[in-house]
């Protein structure tokens, strides 16, 4: 009962689900467990709750199927409780333009339904996201620096996304657990490299760090095993553009090697590659993977916006 609770509370706290709403619940042969707690808190709570499931997709940012994208146009709030990620996928965008309220849950454990990032203050959650979407709403270039790394790249002219976890209003949506602001850069932007030493989506906690390095936006070189699994994951094309630049603003969250609460940990960055047109880029690649790193420096123009943060 303590877990439908805490679903009931997701659904009423962090969507602000209205008796009048209509719910809808996607999810896929490895959450259905998961997906059927908030169906049973989703009776409670509003006039209408429909769970659907649909078989899992391989990798983040690959579309559902089309029944399930008309689906999401026809409701009020929606939850994607499934394995991998449709944050950023056309179904996700076209909902929310829609109308409907959308949280994406890719991912998640029992015990992230208990502890960590859910369990966050998010009135502090809200105010940090929100101080760090208007430095990127503001800056124009990015560089982050970390054991000799460097990585640069432009976000002129592009607008921060404001994460929070906590959606009120039409065509608001995001992840929950949440805590994080990010953005697209402009693709072709970046060069350098960076060093990933906290978490990949779909391949977990990394054991040693990866080297990444960037030229033109693109992904060219990976090193180690991990590294050559980000590659396959991301395939030859458009998937190696750099796709998300995004800051951790949750500090309930923990380096778990699940990346819905690791790219929400307060002190992490992370890089992403992919799509994101789904959030003012250009890219349309089937696939979107974020690589987060721990404690780097920060630079947005000439401001240090996390090291100084962190103390």
């Amino acid at each position: 009962m303590s877990l439908i609770e805490n679903a009931k509370s997701v659904l009423l706290q962090n969507l602000t689900v209205k008796t009048n709403e209509s719910v809808l619940i996607i999810t896929d042969d490895d959450k259905e467990a998961i997906a059927n707690l908030f169906y049973q808190a989703g009776k409670g709570v509003s006039k209408e709750a429909v769970l659907v499931k649909m078989p899992t997709r391989n990798k983040s940012g690959e579309e559902p199927p089309q029944m399930i994208s008309s689906l999401m146009k026809c409701a009020d709030v929606i939850l994607c409780v499934t394995e991998h990620s449709l944050t950023h996928t056309n179904a996700r965008k076209n909902a929310s333009e829609s109308g409907a309220r959308i949280a994406t849950m890719p991912g998640i454990t029992l015990d992230m339904l208990e502890n960590g990032a859910i369990t966050a203050d998010y009135h502090e959650v809200e105010a940090l996201t929100e101080m760090y979407a208007q430095r990127l709403d503001q800056g124009e270039e990015v560089r982050i620096e970390k054991d000799g790394h460097v990585l640069t790249f432009s976000i002129k002219g592009r607008k921060g996304i404001r994460s929070t976890g906590v959606f009120k209003e039409k065509g608001e949506s995001g992840n929950v657990p949440s805590g994080e602001s990010y953005i697209a850069p402009i693709e072709d932007s970046a060069n350098g490299s960076l060093l990933i030493d906290g978490s990949i989506s779909n391949i977990g906690v990394l054991d040693e760090p990866i080297m990444l390095k960037i030229e033109q936006g693109r992904l060219v070189q990976a090193t180690g095993e991990m590294g050559q699994r980000l590659l396959d994951l991301l395939g030859d094309g458009a998937g190696r553009t750099i796709a998300e630049f995004g800051i951790g603003t949750n500090k309930k969250a923990r380096l778990t090697g699940n990346v819905l609460e690791d790219e929400k940990v307060f002190g992490t960055v992370h890089i992403a590659f992919g799509s994101n047109k789904s959030f003012g880029g250009r890219t349309e690649a089937g696939v979107h993977i974020d690589c987060v790193m721990k404690e780097p420096i920060v630079w947005i123009d000439a401001e240090n916006v996390l090291s100084s943060a962190l103390g």
